[in-house]
């Protein structure tokens, strides 16, 4: 059985797969919410793969390594694949909450949980019927596999959090009644329209030219080789565009052979370790673009909204209700993504910008962290601010 700590805080475990050094949308949210439930009186511990054993104290509490293979093919993701030794350093951390960002390979610790009557939360950061129509599956197979993983993953835990009802939505296809909606959050101070933009842009792109930018893992279910279509659209029909793309993958290579190929004016960063060499691209830039299809929440595109920079998404991924009337929504090819820039492109500067940094001050980390606590039955000072109302563009 789960108990107190004696300063009246929960041990919050945290579980969490696909997770690598360098890795972008997931490692910030665990970073912040760890921070926030550390802030709000809790002990975080997050358990996650490595090459190796470590256990170390940061910002966002205690970080637990353990050894953990590469996914072949991934890019640099590993797993936990030793049950053992995840079960041995559960049984020895005794958490009074459980919470697992993983629905394929760590369902199980759902069962563990159980057994020793300590409440767990499994966080859905993808959606399942997505993934296997991206990786091929027939509309109908990948529907029932997924309710058949969702089914038991409902049972499984205590509660479900979903941050989009998008997101949520297969979970209510199958009638479960224990999910919550908690939206993530952005870093406002960090992401701002201030943020070097008019420097970083003039690295990049003349004056005349329109800088496109795009933040993703350039991987299949990123979908980045779209951003390259909708660069090649706009340039057939005359507008001076070039991209810049921030972001690693096992897909860049591919990328870089097409880009050359093509004489497209496409500049690959790589890995960006310093965030404000990021955001400064964000900000700079005059469109961002968030191809991905199955993206249930999308941190990059909410980062680069508050960095004042709209932002063109896939209609088909959750993002269209995450940026609002502060982006667009576009079918996924390359023509419409193009349409879409410019429609983002007739609309004054300055309205376009004040609309995309309004937008994104709707989702401040404290109300992020008050969410996942409240779905924790857990005890939080954080409370939702009110913004000003969204400025439609």
């Amino acid at each position: 059985m789960g108990h107190r700590r004696e300063r009246g805080g929960l041990r919050i475990v945290r579980l969490a797969n696909f997770v690598t050094p360098v890795s972008g949308g997931l490692r910030t949210a665990l970073r912040h919410l760890g921070a926030g439930y550390l802030a709000a009186g809790h002990e975080p511990v997050l358990i996650v793969p490595g090459p190796g054993y470590r256990d170390e104290r940061t910002e966002q509490g205690r970080v637990i390594t353990l050894p953990g293979p590469v996914v072949p093919g991934s890019g640099g993701y590993r797993v936990l694949v030793d049950r053992r030794a995840v079960a041995r350093q559960l049984t020895a951390l005794r958490p009074d909450r459980l919470e697992v960002s993983d629905r394929t390979t760590l369902r199980w610790t759902g069962a563990w949980a159980r057994r020793r009557r300590v409440p767990a939360v499994m966080v859905s950061h993808e959606s399942a019927d997505g993934v296997l129509r991206m990786w091929g599956l027939p509309e109908s197979v990948a529907r029932g596999a997924a309710d058949r993983l969702n089914s038991r993953t409902a049972h499984s835990f205590s509660r479900v959090v979903c941050t989009t009802a998008w997101a949520a939505a297969e979970f209510d296809r199958i009638g479960a009644r224990n999910v919550v909606h908690a939206p993530l959050g952005v870093d406002l101070d960090a992401c701002h329209p201030a943020a070097a933009g008019e420097r970083t842009r003039a690295q990049y792109a003349w004056p005349e030219q329109v800088l496109l930018a795009m933040c993703v893992r350039l991987s299949v279910e990123k979908r980045p080789g779209r951003a390259l279509d909708a660069l090649a659209a706009l340039r057939a029909r005359g507008t001076h565009a070039v991209l810049v793309i921030a972001g690693d993958g096992p897909l860049r290579g591919q990328l870089e052979q097409r880009a050359r190929r093509e004489e497209l004016p496409v500049r690959f960063l790589g890995h960006v370790a310093q965030k404000d060499t990021l955001y400064g691209l964000m900000a700079g830039a005059d469109v961002v673009l968030a191809p991905g299809p199955v993206e249930t929440f999308g941190l990059a595109a909410l980062e680069a909204l508050a960095c004042g920079t709209p932002v063109v998404v896939s209609e088909s991924s959750a993002l269209p209700a995450v940026v609002g009337s502060a982006g667009r929504a576009a079918r996924d090819d390359g023509a419409a993504f193009a349409d879409a820039v410019g429609e983002l492109l007739a609309v004054p500067e300055a309205r376009r910008r004040a609309a995309a940094r309004a937008r994104a001050e709707r989702f401040g980390w404290p109300a992020a962290v008050a969410a996942f606590l409240a779905a924790h039955d857990a005890e939080h000072d954080a409370v939702p601010v009110e913004v000003e109302r969204e400025k439609a563009i």
